[in-house]
């Protein structure tokens, strides 16, 4: 496969993965599998939830069509590639930064970051199957982006060191 063609297929792959994050969130999470995700729309003590589970189903899938493709470098391996790269933007957006799991990106001045933050704080306005909205990750309704635009960013606290310097 030529570079161009591999990098076609990892960013189709990469674009799919938001229709069918959304798909599936809207209508598996939010359906059929909602005794897993549900733990994800409460107030929990625990480090972990059942909703984690899903990283591991989709991590596989991606280790899958790598391990299977890697021989050749074929579709395959590019596939898994473009999962393993939603999957690791979907953790450092969601996990990290909406849900604050790991501390060291707690908030950002970027629109585009602050409407994906307002719109997920919809989406988690409910702690039952139904009445949510915004189900996912990249596409977010105009409406956020022009909340983010309107509302002031956050303001950047100042450490000591950048004191001690002025």
């Amino acid at each position: 496969m030529t570079p161009l063609a591999a990098a076609a297929v990892v960013t189709a792959t990469f674009l799919g993965m938001e229709f069918v994050a959304w798909f599936m969130h809207r209508f598996v999470l939010h359906g059929p599998l909602w005794f897993l995700h549900r733990s994800h729309h409460v107030r929990h003590p625990h480090r972990f939830e059942r909703n984690d589970f899903f990283f591991l189903f989709y991590g596989s899938l991606s280790m899958l069509f790598i391990i299977y493709g890697s021989d050749d470098k074929d579709w395959r391996f590019w596939v898994g590639s473009g999962i393993a790269a939603y999957g690791t933007l979907y953790f450092f957006v969601h996990d990290v930064l909406i849900h604050g799991r790991l501390r060291f990106w707690r908030k950002s001045r970027n629109s585009y970051l602050r409407a994906l933050n307002m719109a997920h704080k919809m989406h988690h306005k409910t702690t039952q199957r139904d009445g949510s909205e915004e189900f996912g990750l990249l596409w977010v309704s105009p409406h956020y982006f022009a909340l983010a635009r309107r509302k002031p960013a956050p303001e950047r606290k100042r450490s000591r060191l950048t004191e001690s310097a002025n």
